[in-house]
């Protein structure tokens, strides 16, 4: 096994401990509900999407899987701590872990853990994995150099709590890096619906949460996703907006809507720096 040690992990083990000798946080109505769907589906989720998930070592970006070889989002990990808000199977974990980083992952949901500690055996690594939220993670302040999400908990989980708590987890100078779903894509896109269109339904100045399915993501509007970020010390570096490649294929997405991603920004990801 691949012993892995550092400031993060660390931290990342003696919160394990600490939470298996008191209370868990009360989750709210959204984080259970998402944690209810999360753990019905999680099997039928990895079944869908390992494949393309693994197609470049857990390497890669959003629901077209960019490389990060290509977009260069979060850069050098050598000996870095990394936390991954809601890791689902750790795939991106693993692909850091093998990069020299030395990875934390955290999930709501207890089936997807259990996806991410068999890849983790079939890896041969080993690296601090936590059942918990990303709205109130159980770990130090200052615990690590980069924090960062595919998708993942900054789409499920409110940014009001989860902005905050990145930057409450980095260091100075460290890194937050997440991608998700447009606010562009989001008022184009019907609840219920496989793919966004060309009219606006949703208003944009409303933009905050979506139930569908069972769960709940949440989206704000440009100007408020700045906001919040300045309000926490996080300077923002850049915004990605990748467009679907000409020949893309997903899991994730039907012919329409790769149409529509090769058109207009159906993602997008940020690269945000926390003062010194």
């Amino acid at each position: 096994m691949n012993e892995l040690d550092g400031g993060g992990a660390e931290s990342a083990r003696a919160g394990q401990d600490a939470r298996a000798s008191q209370d868990r946080p009360a989750l709210r109505d959204h984080e259970r509900r998402n944690q209810l769907d999360w753990d019905a589906d999680s099997d039928a989720y990895q079944a869908r999407h390992a494949a393309q998930l693994d197609v470049h070592g857990g390497l890669a970006w959003g629901v077209f899987q960019i490389p990060e070889a290509e977009l260069r989002i979060l850069g050098d990990v050598a000996g870095k701590d990394v936390l991954e808000l809601g890791c689902g199977a750790a795939q991106w974990s693993i692909g850091l872990a093998r990069l020299g980083a030395r990875p934390v992952g955290l999930d709501l949901s207890a089936r997807q853990l259990e996806h991410a500690r068999e890849a983790m055996t079939a890896a041969g690594l080993d690296f601090p994995l936590i059942h918990g939220s990303a709205e109130a993670v159980p770990l130090p302040d200052a615990s690590f150099d980069v924090v960062f999400c595919d998708h993942g908990a900054m789409t499920f989980a409110d940014p009001y709590r989860t902005v905050p708590e990145a930057a409450r987890l980095l260091r100075p100078g460290g890194l937050f890096a997440f991608s998700h779903g447009s606010a562009f894509a989001d008022v184009h896109w019907a609840i219920g619906d496989e793919a966004p269109g060309t009219a606006l339904v949703h208003d944009y100045f409303g933009l905050r949460s979506f139930e569908e399915d069972g769960s709940i993501s949440f989206q704000l509007p440009y100007g408020a996703w700045i906001r919040l970020f300045r309000d926490n010390g996080l300077l923002v570096e850049d915004l990605v907006e990748p467009p679907a490649p000409p020949d893309a294929t997903s899991s994730y997405r039907d012919a329409a809507s790769i149409a529509w991603s090769q058109r207009w920004p159906a993602e997008s990801i940020w690269r945000l720096r926390k003062e010194r």
